[in-house]
């Protein structure tokens, strides 16, 4: 025979007593001087998210620098008829040019077009300058190679940086490279400074 089990009975469920009028009167006494806190009207918002880089207008800014840069100008009626075709602005002594050719200015920075093709040597271009400018770098070095590996061993992309340099209104000088920094294959060039923004006055 199989015992039968006695059903238990359910558990009890207990509650608090009712606070007595003792700790009533304690609450009461700890409470007094409390004050609600006055809303303050203000309203926590999330950090803005970064603005986006434009890239887009970046890409405009370098080709419009590039676009301004034409093929087509006749630099040797603009270049000094010396031996190594220098270049200099109305405006500028010929003793600029020679002390330009003799080191008298740093090589401040340079940029290395050996290699490239032509839009993008004209494109590279006018960004380094525009930026060297920014710096306030006056003195750089364009390399451009002797054009030994082009088609008929012709510099061409040494014509064009010529004929681009002549363009840029922040060139103010040019010519070829002493044999140490480059010889035929290279340009010294000298840029317009940038001139420094007047306070102006209170």
């Amino acid at each position: 025979m199989t015992a039968s089990r006695t059903p238990r009975a359910p558990k009890a469920q207990t509650t608090a007593p009712p606070p007595s009028a003792e700790e009533r009167a304690l609450f009461r006494q700890a409470a007094a001087g409390a004050q609600p806190i006055a809303p303050s009207g203000r309203v926590t918002l999330a950090p803005p998210a970064p603005r986006p880089v434009p890239l887009q207008r970046l890409r405009d800014e370098q080709a419009a620098l590039a676009e301004s840069l034409s093929d087509e100008v006749d630099v040797d009626s603009l270049l000094e008829t010396d031996e190594l075709l220098s270049f200099r602005r109305p405006g500028i002594g010929p003793d600029i040019v020679r002390k330009l050719r003799r080191g008298h200015w740093v090589i401040q920075a340079e940029l290395d077009l050996h290699g490239m093709r032509r839009d993008e040597a004209r494109e590279s271009l006018s960004g380094f300058i525009h930026d060297v400018r920014a710096q306030g770098v006056r003195c750089v070095r364009i390399i451009h190679g002797k054009g030994l590996s082009s088609p008929g061993r012709e510099p061409v992309l040494k014509h064009k940086v010529r004929a681009w340099l002549v363009q840029k209104d922040e060139v103010l000088a040019f010519c070829q490279a002493k044999p140490s920094d480059g010889g035929a294959g290279a340009l010294v060039v000298l840029l317009r400074g940038v001139e420094a923004r007047r306070p102006r006055p209170a």
